[in-house]
This record gives C-alpha cells, structure tokens and sequence, in this order.
C-alpha cells in the first residue's frame, strides 16, 4: 500500500565560483540573500549579516527576533553577545596598555597580577594561546556551587587555591583557551585602575562613536541597551540559551556589539585611531613558538591565507558569530547570529569567498506513532529530518515547501540493527540489501561466528559497490587463526608466539574501528584454543575499548562449561562480553531456559556485564560437522547421540550439498529414506561425502550446510524475553529464512500473536538495546541529533513471509526504511539509494 505523500524543493545549492571574485561582487550578493532567506525560512538563522568594500556597505539584513519572549524584530544596530570576537578587543586594549608603557608583552604575568600562581607564562603567552593554561569552566563547575555566579577574581582564587597542572610548556604548543583572556581581563582592570568596562568605553567605544558597543556580564554595573538574547531550537520550539553563571566574568567573552559598531571597529584598525599601526602589526602576525615554529594566529585574530585573511568567530550560548576582513580585496564580511545553528557563518564565507557549498536539506515525517527505541510508550509525534540525522522531534509543522511525507498513523521507529549478520558477503552482488530492509533492517554487523573481514577489505568494498545499508564488523578468531597458524594448522593449540602475532594483527583490525573480538568456539577452526589464547586475545579487546561476542563453544552437551568460559572471560577483562545466538540445542536440557537465565543473571549482579543475542526461531542453521561435538565424525554411538539428542532428522534440511546437489531441499530424514539407511549412518555418510569432495575441490566455499531443528520455541520465548537480550538474525541473504525474517518474525509472532512482549520492548530490543551492547553511538533512538536510520511499518499487518522451500519472500508491513535521512526501501522495493556507511567504533 503507497501510504507516503512526498512534496519536493530541491534545497541544494551546487558549485558556484572557482575561485575568490570570478564573479561580481553583486552576483554573490544576490546568491547569500537567497541563501539567507532559505535558511531563516528553516529555522536555521536568526540574526543579521553585513558585507561592506572598502567600507562602504554593500548589503545589510536582519532575519529574525531579537528576544524571544518579546519578538522584538532584529536590526542592523542590535547588540549581540560578540562571545569570543571579544578577544580581539581585549587583545587591544592590551596594546593600548604597552602602548602607555604600563606593560611589556614579555614579562611575566606575575610581575602584574602577583597572585597569579604560575612563574613562567607571560603576557604573550595569553595573548596568543600559548600559556598552556587548562580551561576554567570544568575547574568553576568542580569547585564553585550551582548558585555561584564565577567572577574574574573567583577564576584567578580557583587557579590559586588548585593551580591544575599547565597542559604544556608555554610557548612550546599552540591551544585555543579561554582562561588566558579571562586573566588578561583581570591584567586591565589592575593595571588600568579601573573596571574593564570603564576603561572598554573610555579607550574604545568613545573615540570610535559606537552606540551599541559596551560590556555587559552578570552582576556588571553596565545597563545594557538593544541587547540581544540567546536561544536554541529544541523540537520545534525557540527556548532561551543565554548568559549562564559563568558569566560573570570578562575577558573571553561579553561584549556586545551590532554590526553597524562591528564595520566602524573593523575600519579604525586601519587608520591608528586607536593603536599604532606598528603596534597592531604585531597582533596580525603569526605568533612564533619556543621551537621558532609558526602557528597562525596573532593577538586575538586568525591569519589565513598568508595574512589575506584575519577572521575569528564567536561561539558562546545561543551566540554563533564571525568577522571576517579580506585585506587584498577590502571586504569586510560580519555574520552575528542569536540562535543555535551554525550554518549561516560558515555559507555566508563560502558565498562570499566563491566557493561551492551545500545548504542543509530537511524533510519531514508527519503523522506517526512513534517508537522511539528507548521503550517508553508509543506517541504522536512528527519527526524532522535533517541531511543524515534527525533534527527534532514533536509538534512539527512544515517549513515552506519542504517535503512532507505522511505516515498516516503508522508506526515509526528507530531502523533495526542486526548483531549478529552473515549478510555482507552478498552485498556486493546485492547493494539494495533486500535481505535486510525488507524486514526493517539499517545496520547489520559482520565478523561474527569467528570469521571476519578486514576493516581495510570492508571499507574497500563499500567505496567500490555502496550499499543500501550500514556495516559495522568484529575481528574473528578463527580469521586471526588462519592468518598466524595456516589453513592447515588450526587443528591445535596456537604456541606463545603465534598467539603474540594474533595479537599484533587484533589490535591493527580494533585500531581502525573493529568493533571488538568475535570467536566461533564451537567450530574447528577454533575448537581446538585453548582458554587461555582466548582470554589473551579478549583481553587486547579490552585494552582497547572493545567488546567480546561469542558463539560459545557448545551450545549442546558441554553448554554449562561454555558458558562459565564466556563468564570467565568477562571477569577477567572487565569487558562487556556477548553470547550469540543463545539456545539449549540438547532434548535433555530443553526447558532448562530459566536456571541458565538465572546462571547469567548471578555473572551481572557479580560485576560481569554479560549480555545475548537471540533469533526468533527453534531451528538453526550451520554445518554438518557440529553435531559431532567430540569431532569423531565415524563414531557410529556419537551419530546416533545426535539424531536422538541434537537435532531432529525428520524437520532438519540440508540447505545445500555439494556432493549431491540432489540432496538440497530435503530433510535428512528424507535422504536417509532415499539411501535405504537408517538417519544416523546417513548423518555419517553425508560428512565423510562433503569432505572428501573439500579435498577434491579445494577452493569450493560452502560445500555443505544444514537448517537444523533442534530447540524447544518455550526456551527461545524465555531467552527473547529476557531483559539483556537483543534479537538478532544470523541470517545471510541465502539459506535460512532467518535472513529475509527475523525481525518482521518477532513483530508478528511473539509481540502481536503470541503477546510475549510490549511491542515497545521489542523495538528496544531491535535499536538501542543492541546499539549498548555493541557499543554503537548515535544510532538506535529516534532522538536530535541520532542518525535518521528509520523504518515505518504497520503493527496490524507486519509479518515475515520467507520459509523453508521460499526463504526469499519478503516480509509483509514494513511500508518504509530510511538509512542516513535518504529512503532505501519502499512499498516492497528498493529505491536504488546505497548511503550505507562503514560505522568504526569510536
């Protein structure tokens, strides 16, 4: 059912000018109005922008309110918050003090402020950002009361009384600080003998004729006029985002200025009204380091451009600002902004500069039931869309001819993320991942069961075919194993120096975004380590940031040692650790879901951060050769053990053989039928079959693979249930319907059939849940500034459709998937956009 109603503009601005000036001044200002307009009519600026050459004004506008409780419009002689442009007024009346021969730039700051605990920064040192001085907010919030209003003396007793260590040797580094400014306010007011904002309008606002310029912080004496109040967006609505208690100070920022002061300050810099043009030389050059190494930056301006350029920006509250003087051309470009996006700042320069840019694109989603993955209750909400990430969520109303599209009452959610995925191999031949977004999928992660690819491999894949969705990975044991140890080698315990060399080869794969380390235990390849290679390898997992994901080393007969090995593991690492896909594969264990709970459950209230991924489903699928645990494959008492104890040969088919490509479709009990033999002698002949042609066909990949049946659906009710377990697919884009359904499975079975949980947990369970147990930020909540991985579906209808004999039908329900803002699948079909990325862990 088409169910979306879209309505387009085409927000996007392309390149525009090759270089600076090829192309008239006018014709730039033509495009930065029009630009302007379209960001204020999106709420993306409030404020005003002026232009001027060679002083002369050639475009001023205002776009917005100037107080949001009195909508008070915006003017070109609005005072705003300068925040950090306030540096370079500082920086200059700091001049102005050398100048009058009050202080010398080289001397130490404690030769004038004699409290002042730290004996080798000096004045130029502040000026330039290079004291090595540590921010003052985190040491005000530390020490000082909630109600304490932080002042330019409270800043200097706080740095006395704590005296944090200096970041680096002053002069050796370069590291923007405030601090420094707020010292150099402190410098003014003793060496001035008056408060800064006295000596502010005595030396600069009077001889200038400024009428909205002056200094205002809290509890200042200064009665400000025309000022200007901060706010931010959130969810649709204007809230105040002003002056916070440590505004009380001066120096790193509050002054106000409007952009009619802001041109006339910009002009008398050039004519020596205010310092001697050899003394504001010094504070437009470079500053020179210990080392005679040069970084960018002057007293209270950077240099761009070889000195072309001199600009500094503003960032303080709801205040984003920049001033910008172009000195070949004598352009002059102010942006002053009152609210919370830093969009217009950084276009209005590339306009003006002829560069190409790109404004933000926004859509809208309307009429939704929303599931936000945190597992609160459904909503009415719209959600707003803003390029890959959502922007706000709430009471939402289209901004002019955005585009719109309407749920129609339907529900929307987080898109799912999928931990445990064999998905990626066939994404190269299947970019739309059809496999995945047809059940609502936006993220799958790879390198499970103990085989991975590279990181570099991944990356390289997705930049020569992009796909529909994201990818993340873990390395594999078994992968590192091969890697070290030969194909031929794995039948063994790795040796000290083998495990050394795996070791080396994890931390390169976690270096560049692995997302930890994944083992497949219970398979040959890995079978045979020892707990202890296992424990070292986890723990370089660990050392690193990452997480450990397991398919323990049985699942069957040996399940209780398997799972105090992953316990284990996770004590001694102190990492979270994972199980995957949990299960009782053995008859006789069946129904013991709750006391192996209960087993998991003792680890976490123990410290162990022990979690589990689980499929919707009472069947498997894997190789042959796992239902001989002891790996005595011609033991005729083991194969009849698990045609009894492990799988049912009567609902378990072989997904593919090789050897007999006539055998794939049927059960085993079928082929056994087919064979005259009983199932447990059949068991035996189809592995020694699929070996021997292994060793015919040593390059042949997947030569055998069985979906076998072998769980109880009340354990795996018990095991979905359970508050630390995500769901998962385990599916690739073949083979077991699992890959086209697991997720659309538990929406249609277990939440809306069989009732097991809210469907609010079960989106949970789908998003943010698995996002913390991977370690994955900014994706899993429908929430600003999360990535707009998104899927709309109906609750009433969704249902998977893939079954044994048609694992490939596509499930029923999921009316649309958005990955990073653009929609990947729609009414049952791919759209042909690939904005899937490789997520690396941060």
């Amino acid at each position: 059912m088409a169910i979306l109603r879209y309505f387009f503009l085409v927000f996007l601005v392309g390149p525009l000018l090759a270089q600076p000036g090829s192309q008239p001044l006018a014709t730039r200002l033509k495009t930065l109005d029009s630009v302007l307009t379209q960001l204020h009519q999106r709420a993306m600026f409030n404020g005003v922008v002026l232009v001027a050459e060679k002083g002369s004004v050639r475009y001023k506008k205002a776009f917005g309110i100037a107080n949001r409780a009195t909508n008070e419009p915006l003017t070109s002689s609005s005072s705003f918050n300068l925040a950090s442009i306030s540096k370079q007024f500082i920086a200059l009346m700091v001049m102005q003090l050398q100048e009058q021969g009050k202080l010398r730039y080289d001397e130490r700051v404690r030769t004038y402020l004699p409290e002042f605990p730290y004996d080798t920064i000096t004045v130029r040192h502040l000026l330039t950002h290079t004291s090595g001085l540590p921010e003052y907010f985190d040491l005000a919030q530390q020490y000082t009361s909630p109600l304490d209003t932080l002042t330019n003396d409270g800043m200097l007793q706080l740095f006395t009384e704590h005296k944090p260590p200096l970041t680096f040797r002053p002069g050796s580094r370069w590291q923007y600080c405030n601090t420094g400014y707020v010292v150099l306010g402190s410098l003014i007011r003793t060496l001035s003998g008056m408060p800064v904002e006295q000596f502010f309008d005595q030396q600069i606002v009077k001889p200038l004729n400024l009428k909205n310029t002056y200094v205002y912080y809290l509890n200042s004496r200064t009665k400000p006029h025309n000022r200007v109040y901060g706010f931010q967006r959130e969810n649709g609505k204007n809230q105040l985002n002003d002056l916070i208690r440590l505004d009380g100070v001066i120096g790193d920022g509050n002054i106000y200025s409007s952009a009619d002061d802001l041109l006339i300050w910009e002009q008398a810099l050039k004519t020596g009204k205010l310092v001697k043009a050899s003394t504001f030389q010094e504070a437009i050059t470079p500053v020179k380091l210990n080392d005679q190494r040069t970084y960018p930056y002057g007293f209270g301006w950077f240099i761009e451009n070889g000195g072309n350029i001199l600009a500094h920006t503003g960032s303080w509250a709801g205040f984003l600002n920049v001033i910008v003087r172009y000195m070949d051309t004598q352009q002059t470009l102010i942006v002053l902004s009152n609210g919370s996006d830093g969009s217009a700042r950084r276009i209005a320069r590339e306009v003006l500069e002829g560069k190409s840019f790109t404004l933000p694109r926004t859509s809208l989603i309307t009429n939704t039931r929303l599931i936000d993955g945190t597992g609160v209750a459904a909503r009415k909400a719209a959600v707003r869309l803003r390029n890959n990430r959502i922007w706000e969520v709430g009471e939402l109303t289209p901004f002019p001819t955005e585009p719109v599209t309407d749920a129609h009452g339907q529900t929307l959610a987080p898109g799912f993320i999928d931990s445990h995925s064999h998905h990626v191999s066939g994404l190269s031949s299947n970019p739309d991942a059809l496999a995945v977004v047809n059940q609502g999928v936006t993220t799958v992660v790879s390198g499970q069961d103990g085989g991975s690819y590279s990181m570099d491999t991944l990356a390289a894949q997705l930049k020569r075919q992009p796909v529909a969705v994201n990818v993340a990975s873990y390395t594999g044991q078994a992968t590192l194993r091969q890697q070290v140890m030969g194909a031929n080698g794995l039948y063994r315990t790795a040796k000290p120096a083998e495990i050394a060399r795996m070791k080396d080869l994890l931390r390169v794969e976690l270096g560049k975004g692995s997302l930890g380390l994944s083992t497949g235990l219970e398979y040959e390849s890995a079978f045979f380590s020892s707990r202890d290679e296992v424990i070292q390898l986890a723990q370089v997992a660990a050392d690193s940031g990452g997480r450990y994901m397991s398919h323990i080393r049985s699942e069957d007969i040996a399940l209780d040692d398997a799972v105090d090995e992953i316990i284990q593991i996770g004590r001694i690492t102190k990492m979270p650790v994972q199980i995957s896909h949990l299960k009782i594969a053995l008859r006789d264990k069946w129904g013991q879901s709750t006391r192996l709970l209960a087993q998991l459950e003792q680890a976490r209230a123990e410290g162990v951060n022990i979690t589990a991924d689980c499929y919707p489903y009472d069947y498997w699928m894997s190789t042959l050769r796992v239902l001989f645990p002891k790996r005595d494959y011609t033991n005729a008492t083991s194969a009849d053990f698990a045609v009894h104890q492990l799988f049912d040969p009567s609902q378990s088919v072989l997904v593919r053989f090789a050897a007999n490509p006539a055998y794939a479709g049927k059960t085993v009990g079928e082929v056994a039928a087919l064979r005259r033999e009983k199932p447990a002698q059949t068991l035996m002949g189809l592995v020694a079959e699929a070996a021997a042609f292994s060793t015919k066909n040593p390059d042949a990949d997947g030569v055998e693979g069985i979906m076998g049946k072998s769980m109880d659906e009340p354990d795996v009710v018990n095991f979905l249930a359970w508050p630390h377990t995500n769901i998962c697919s385990d599916g690739a884009t073949d083979g077991h319907p699992r890959g086209y359904g697991a997720f659309t499975r538990v929406l249609g079975r277990y939440v809306r059939e069989q009732k097991t949980m809210p469907l609010e947990t079960a989106i949970q369970k789908m998003t943010s849940l698995t996002a913390e147990h991977l370690g994955l930020k900014d994706r899993g909540l429908v929430a600003p500034g999360y990535y707009a991985d998104l899927v709309l579906f109906n609750p009433d209808t969704v249902q998977d459709k893939a079954r044994i004999g048609d694992n490939k039908a596509r499930s029923i329900g999921i009316e649309a998937v958005w990955v990073a803002g653009q929609l990947v699948y729609q009414n049952q079909k791919a759209t042909g956009a690939h904005p899937g990325v490789l997520i690396r862990r941060k």
